[in-house]
């Protein structure tokens, strides 16, 4: 009978530990659920749609008292960004400002109104509030540029060149070099030297704030430094993902080329050979001097003993010509030595835009609109505006003049050696250059 009543004892005392470990266990489950309520939505981040400033950029009062703020924009600006991304996102909205004055999408009984649409749609804090759509004709413009890259790549297309038929995955990292990264704001950017490249970086160390001011990112692009807008180390390109993800760097490219926004601007091959020309070569720039100057003088113009210096040498009116810096592109020793410098490297090989799908392909010649066209597309031109340029630009009325000098022949070469560039990016063939 004891023995019975030990055992009873025993079996009383499990079923009371058992109902103890599920009643804390759903206990503690109740207490995960309510703190993630409370605070698991503040501390929710996408990278960029709903990302708030800077804390930098905080006033001294927010900052004194941040929870009180936080509270008090939960509940606002917080759950109006995710009714823009959800909308965004989920019902395909090519810009969520592009649907406040029209008609409510089909199939959606909450939008019966106008000023529920405006509702509906709050743009985050980097956006602006556009009361009519972008230009058909932009977009068409876009999607004819689009579409004749994906013609000239396509197996269909007769026309070949160097790396046509690679996939990503065959492209080495370092020339993955000239493809910004910005997390912040998905964006992915393919700079090309000579078509505006200094004004767009400008606006991606300002929206990535990889550049502070006494802890304050920039916030005005033409305040960036001159002499820090092509730093390497403010740019995060693809060729740095392995040194920072290892084996994974490769899988992480092809997430963001997926996911992100990816743009460049490209330029008339010809016209962007000569500003190249000038820039480099025209003014005094010691380190183009050393580095190919001197080379072409060697080798083109029969100085055997060159000035030491690029100030010796403008003083003595020495510097290659146009027709010697032809004559250097041209020579096939110069790419066994080493590779065309980016500055007149040819745009496919900078930007690969038969393996990356890009989402906008802006041109110089059309750049005051394709910049306020891309910035409103990324869902930042609030905060950032395409810095003017006033400088006397190259432009193609030039072309005739410039070539002057070089024989036929070598301007026939010069357009083989660039053609993949003018077909890829919709320039006509030079024929008064080519075929006189």
């Amino acid at each position: 009978m004891a023995l019975y009543q030990s055992k009873s004892t025993k079996m009383g005392k499990s079923r009371l530990f058992r109902i103890f470990m599920i009643v804390g266990a759903i206990f503690m489950i109740l207490l995960i659920i309510i703190y993630w309520d409370d605070v698991g939505a503040s501390n929710f981040y996408l990278h960029t749609t709903i990302s708030g400033p800077h804390p930098s950029r905080l006033s001294p009062q927010s900052r004194r008292d941040p929870e009180k703020k936080v509270e008090e924009d939960k509940e606002g600006s917080f759950l109006t960004d995710i009714d823009a991304f959800v909308n965004q996102f989920l019902e395909g909205t090519a810009d969520p400002t592009e649907q406040v004055r029209g008609e409510p999408p089909p199939g959606d009984p909450h939008n019966q109104s106008s000023e529920k649409s405006e509702e509906k749609f709050v743009p985050r804090r980097e956006w602006k509030i556009h009361l009519t759509p972008i230009d058909p004709e932009k977009k068409q413009r876009q999607e004819s540029r689009k579409q004749l890259i994906q013609d000239v790549c396509s197996n269909k297309s007769y026309f070949d060149f160097p790396g046509k038929n690679r996939t990503f995955d065959d492209i080495p990292n370092k020339e993955l070099d000239h493809l910004i990264v910005d997390d912040r704001h998905g964006i992915i950017y393919c700079y090309v030297p000579k078509v505006a490249c200094t004004n767009w970086k400008r606006i991606m160390i300002v929206l990535s704030e990889s550049l502070l001011l006494d802890g304050v990112p920039y916030q005005d692009p033409l305040d960036v430094p001159q002499e820090l807008i092509h730093n390497s180390s403010l740019h995060f390109t693809f060729n740095k993902f392995w040194k920072r993800y290892g084996k994974f760097s490769r899988h992480l490219m092809k997430i963001k080329l997926k996911k992100y926004t990816k743009f460049l601007f490209v330029r008339d091959p010809f016209v962007r050979l000569i500003s190249a020309y000038r820039n480099k070569f025209e003014q005094e720039n010691e380190d183009f001097y050393k580095r190919f100057a001197v080379i072409m003088l060697r080798k083109y113009s029969n100085y055997t003993d060159p000035p030491a210096s690029v100030v010796d040498a403008f003083a003595a009116g020495i510097r290659p010509s146009f027709s010697n810096f032809v004559q250097y592109l041209l020579d096939p020793n110069t790419e066994k030595e080493m590779p065309f410098n980016e500055h007149w490297r040819q745009i496919y090989r900078l930007c690969h835009p038969c393996q990356i799908n890009y989402d906008f392909v802006g041109k110089l010649e059309t750049l005051d609109e394709d910049a306020e066209h891309l910035l409103r597309i990324l869902r930042v031109d609030n905060v950032v505006e395409f810095p003017r340029s006033h400088r006397n630009q190259t432009v193609s009325s030039w072309e005739q003049d410039w070539f002057a000098s070089i024989p036929l022949e070598s301007r026939k070469e010069l357009y083989r050696l660039y053609e993949a560039d003018f077909k890829l990016f919709g320039y006509s063939k030079p024929e008064k250059l080519v075929h006189e």
